[in-house]
C-alpha cells in the first residue's frame, strides 16, 4: 500500500490576509483547525505543517503538531511542499492550503483514494458544484471546468463557464437564488487540495512558471501551460478558503452552527 503524507503550507506573509494562518476562529489558530481536519483523514499515514515563519512553527508545536522550517524563498505552496517531501518517503502527497479551516476529512480521503486507485494519474483535485450567483461571479472562488473524463480543461477566477445568449437565465439566477436549469452544464468551484505522486510532485515545482499562473496567480495553471494533467472529480464535500477578512465571517458562522447541532 502506497504510504500518504498531508502537508499543510502556512506561510505568514499572505498578500489579502496578513497573518491569516494565526488569526483566531473561536478560540484556536486558523492552522490548528486545518490540522485537525487533516489529521482526521482516515486514510493518512501522517501530517506535517510546513512554514518559513518561527511564529507559526511554535504556534504549531504548541497544539502537538509535525511541523518543519521551510525556505523563505519559494513562489508557491507547492514548492514548499515539495520541500517536504523531498526529506521523506511517502508515495503520494496531499497538499492541503493552511486557509481551509473547514476542509472535509472525508474530501482527504475521497482524493487520496483517487490517487491510489489509478497509477496514471500524477496529480489530482476535487470541484462542488457552485449553487449561488455570488460565488460564480467572485473572484476568490476559482472555478474549473474539466472534460467528460474528469480532466481539467482550465481553472480561472472568473465565471466559468460563460452562458452565451443566457442572459435572462442569469439574471433570474441572480434574483432568484436557484440556478435555472438551463444554464447547463453547471458550474464548479475549484477546492483547495492536491494530490501529488511524489516523483511528479519534485519535477513539477521545479518547472518555470508559466503566463497563465502569472496572469491568474493560480499555481495549478502551471500544470496545465507544461501539458501535464490534472485529474478533478466532483466531491460532495464543500469547503471555504479564507482569502480575505470576510470569508472568515463565513466560516465562523458555520463553526458555530455545527457546533450548535453537535450540542
Amino acid at each position: 500500500m502506497e504510504r500518504v503524507l498531508i502537508v499543510i503550507p502556512a506561510r505568514y506573509q499572505s498578500q489579502r490576509f496578513h497573518g491569516k494562518v494565526l488569526v483566531d476562529i473561536l478560540g484556536k489558530p486558523m492552522i490548528q483547525r486545518v490540522w485537525e481536519r487533516a489529521s482526521a483523514s482516515s486514510l493518512t499515514d501522517d501530517v506535517i505543517i510546513a512554514t518559513d515563519d518561527e511564529q507559526v512553527f511554535q504556534t504549531a508545536q504548541g497544539f502537538g503538531a509535525k511541523v518543519m522550517m521551510t525556505s523563505s524563498h519559494h513562489r508557491s505552496g507547492t514548492e514548499r511542499v515539495a520541500e517536504v517531501a523531498e526529506k521523506l518517503e511517502f508515495e503520494i502527497i496531499i497538499n492541503v492550503q493552511g486557509d481551509e479551516p473547514l476542509i472535509s476529512p472525508q474530501a482527504i480521503d475521497q482524493l487520496i483514494e483517487i490517487m491510489r486507485d489509478d497509477d496514471s494519474v500524477q496529480m489530482a483535485s476535487l470541484r462542488v458544484e457552485i449553487k449561488t450567483y455570488d460565488d460564480y461571479i467572485d473572484p476568490t472562488v476559482v472555478k474549473v471546468v474539466c472534460d467528460d473524463q474528469d480532466w481539467a480543461l482550465y481553472f480561472s477566477r472568473n465565471p466559468l463557464p460563460h452562458y452565451r445568449g443566457k442572459e435572462a437565465e442569469i439574471e433570474e439566477w441572480k434574483k432568484s437564488g436557484a440556478r435555472p436549469r438551463e444554464l447547463n452544464p453547471p458550474p464548479y468551484k475549484h477546492l483547495g487540495i492536491y494530490g501529488y505522486r511524489k516523483d511528479f510532485l519534485s519535477a513539477f515545482s521545479r518547472l518555470p512558471q508559466s503566463g497563465l499562473e502569472l496572469a491568474e496567480r493560480l499555481e495549478q495553471l502551471r500544470a496545465l501551460a507544461w501539458g501535464f494533467r490534472i485529474k478533478v472529480p466532483e466531491t460532495q464535500f464543500d469547503s471555504i478558503s479564507v482569502d480575505v477578512p470576510a470569508d472568515l465571517e463565513k466560516v465562523i458562522k458555520i463553526l458555530k452552527e455545527e457546533e450548535k447541532n453537535e450540542s
